[in-house]
């Protein structure tokens, strides 16, 4: 099989190669901790009488099972065979686990040998042994030990979490953070690491189950922490410009990149139709566009046309009284691209950050939060994650009834979605969704760079459409005179939605716009619209520079006002198999010019729904001081008539 020109192949030959010397890692070795201090491990209690040794020794293929180390070193082999107690036979997750240490170790060695020849730490390496390095290189064969032990590290911990992928599971384990990382030298390096992570199965790994999600952890914390060792280190170009690919196991390594197991997630909720959406009509439309937005990614490019051209949703907010269909909608979206990475074989992986995520224990809820947010960040699949209720999860800034992990999960969500290194690529969208938006901090709801107002079926025609799709066929009533689905049509019903945004819907942005108007007439150029975004912020402080992005990003949405032909999608052929600069001139010719007015339904939708919110979080507040009011007068006549 031929590799892509930015690609270079990890041999097996090369990797089996270390497979003795990985074995020997997991066998047993000696090692005296510089940095991190041994952790007590809980004594399991046993009968009297019986031994703690295993009654049989493993004979686990390819693995030696000879130690020539001390009783109280380092045996991951004996540690990993005692997870499930006194059964003297090597469970098959126990050998899983053994086999992926053992191969992610060889991997790991076979790329700090190859970036060793590809720099001139081999030469420098053996001029040491010789007793021939001079004074003047001894300083970078010192910074090249360093990079190869950062390179072996991170590329183990890559290696584990991608091959043991398949085998998480729902349950977590906090291992804290990796401590013994030692930069002497690649072999030292491993100790330390192996070190530890025998520390933390003794700590935690106290039946089988709690195995794998042990290695996981302390896999995930060790790439963190090298990762972030590695941002100061010198000479890692060669390693970070270059791409391995291990073609057995499908593993890419690209650099301090995780690479994450290419597969999508079991969705178990019920898919919804397009025509069983009633009402909703814009947020319907525009969720049916990003459906088939996102599959426009290319896998290859690691990057989505519309990203490029402008127009693609990273986050949105879907807000509207209970009952009127926000659940509904991310049924629809995530069954129709369910359905169309179906058809184009690719991995689609939705999930739903939810109030079970948050945490008592400090930094957990955060740590929720960020790994929800990478797996679906993932560029390896088409991602679709949803933060339902957002209002419960998020916690205002300030508010002192929000707990510190509602805290936790607001910091990382702003950090993630608008933050200094989010990367939009155009394979996945985050949709936060809330009945109570004006509960929402404003900054984070302000990260949502498009609002679909979920406000359900609002016409006599919506209510006939919504009252015949729920009774369903097991009846004999007849329809009357109506034209079932006719308003649902998506075209003229969008339309129609869209032409409602000339003028504003809410009452302190119609004072706002009227008074504009009024002043400079109609509002036909950029300086007259200018004029009218700052009436908004005068009115309304919040109104800031970040607003004005989110409306020009919905305008350019609008500018790519078109779903992608239905046989796109059904066809791979005809546009998902592409390449991407193909993909990108046929959107290209799709687009329709800007207008002053989808431009100024833009402004109007956007401010409509921040004085809405506003509105409402006045109210209640209003609604809250007059019940305060209504029961401390209450209590003062109780008061009063008991001392009569």
């Amino acid at each position: 099989m031929s590799l892509p020109a930015d690609l270079m192949e990890l041999r097996e030959e090369e990797i089996r190669a270390h497979y003795g010397a990985a074995a020997g890692h997991l066998d047993g070795f000696d090692h005296t901790p510089r940095i991190a201090k041994p952790k007590e491990a809980p004594k399991a209690e046993r009968s009297p009488g019986i031994g703690r040794a295993r009654r049989f020794r493993s004979t686990t293929p390819g693995l030696v099972t000879r130690s020539t180390a001390r009783p109280e070193g380092v045996h991951l082999v004996e540690r990993i065979e005692g997870s499930d107690g006194d059964d003297p036979l090597v469970s098959p997750m126990q050998a899983t686990v053994l086999h992926t240490l053992r191969r992610a170790i060889a991997i790991a060695l076979a790329v700090g040998e190859g970036f060793a020849e590809q720099t001139e730490l081999a030469a420098l390496r053996r001029a040491n042994l010789e007793g021939r390095l001079g004074a003047d290189k001894s300083a970078a064969f010192s910074e090249l030990l360093t990079a190869e032990a950062l390179i072996v590290l991170h590329v183990f911990a890559n290696a584990t979490s991608y091959l043991l992928a398949d085998h998480a599971s729902e349950a977590a384990i906090e291992v804290g953070a990796v401590e013994e990382i030692l930069t002497d030298n690649a072999p030292l390096a491993l100790n330390g690491a192996l070190w530890e992570l025998d520390q933390e199965l003794a700590t935690f790994v106290t039946s089988e189950d709690k195995l794998v999600p042990t290695v996981l952890a302390f896999v995930e914390q060790l790439m963190e922490k090298v990762a972030l060792r590695a941002q100061t280190a010198s000479h890692l170009g060669p390693f970070t410009s270059a791409n391995y690919r291990v073609e057995a196991d499908e593993l890419t390594i690209s650099g301090f990149t995780p690479s994450r197991a290419h597969r999508g997630s079991k969705i178990t909720m019920t898919f919804k139709k397009p025509n069983e959406v009633v009402g909703n009509h814009i947020a319907k439309y525009q969720a049916m566009k990003l459906s088939k937005m996102l599959m426009a990614y290319d896998f290859d490019r690691k990057l989505n046309p519309f990203a490029e051209l402008g127009g693609f949703i990273f986050t949105f907010m879907g807000d509207g009284k209970p009952g009127t269909g926000k659940t509904t909608l991310i049924q629809m979206m995530a069954g129709l691209v369910n359905d169309y990475c179906a058809v184009a074989g690719y991995p689609f992986r939705y999930q739903n950050f939810g109030i079970d995520n948050i945490d008592s224990y400090q930094g957990k809820s955060g740590q929720n939060a960020k790994a929800f947010i990478n797996n679906v960040l993932d560029p390896n699949v088409i991602g679709f994650g949803t933060v339902d209720d957002i209002d419960q999860i998020a916690g205002k800034r300030g508010d002192r009834q929000s707990s510190a992990g509602q805290q936790e999960v607001t910091a990382v969500l702003m950090e993630s979605f608008a933050g200094a290194n989010t990367v939009v690529r155009g394979n996945c969208t985050f949709g936060m969704f809330s009945n109570y938006p004006e509960n929402v901090d404003d900054a984070l709801r302000q990260r949502a760079g498009a609002r679909f107002l979920v406000d359900g079926p609002q016409t006599r025609e919506d209510y006939i459409d919504i009252l015949h799709l729920l009774m369903g066929k097991n009846h004999d009533i007849p329809l009357g005179k109506h034209d079932l689905y006719g308003a649902q049509e998506i075209k003229s019903a969008v339309a129609r939605s869209f032409e409602a945004h000339n003028k504003p819907q809410e009452t302190g942005l119609m004072n706002v716009f009227d008074k504009v108007y009024d002043q400079i007439g109609e509002l036909d150029d950029i300086a007259k619209i200018g004029t009218y975004l700052k009436g908004i912020q005068e009115a309304d402080e919040r109104f800031t520079g970040r607003s004005i992005k989110n409306i020009t990003d919905a305008v350019k949405v609008r500018a790519m006002d078109f779903e992608l032909p239905d046989e796109w999608m059904e066809n791979p052929e005809l546009f998902l198999v592409k390449d991407y600069d193909t993909k990108k001139d046929m959107i290209a010719e799709l687009r329709v010019p800007i207008t002053t007015d989808m431009v100024i339904q833009e402004v109007n939708r956007y401010a409509d729904s921040e004085f809405r919110y506003a509105d409402k979080s006045d109210e209640v507040a209003i609604e809250a001081m007059v019940r305060d009011f209504g029961r401390q007068e209450e209590a003062k006549k109780r008061y009063l008539e008991g001392k009569r």
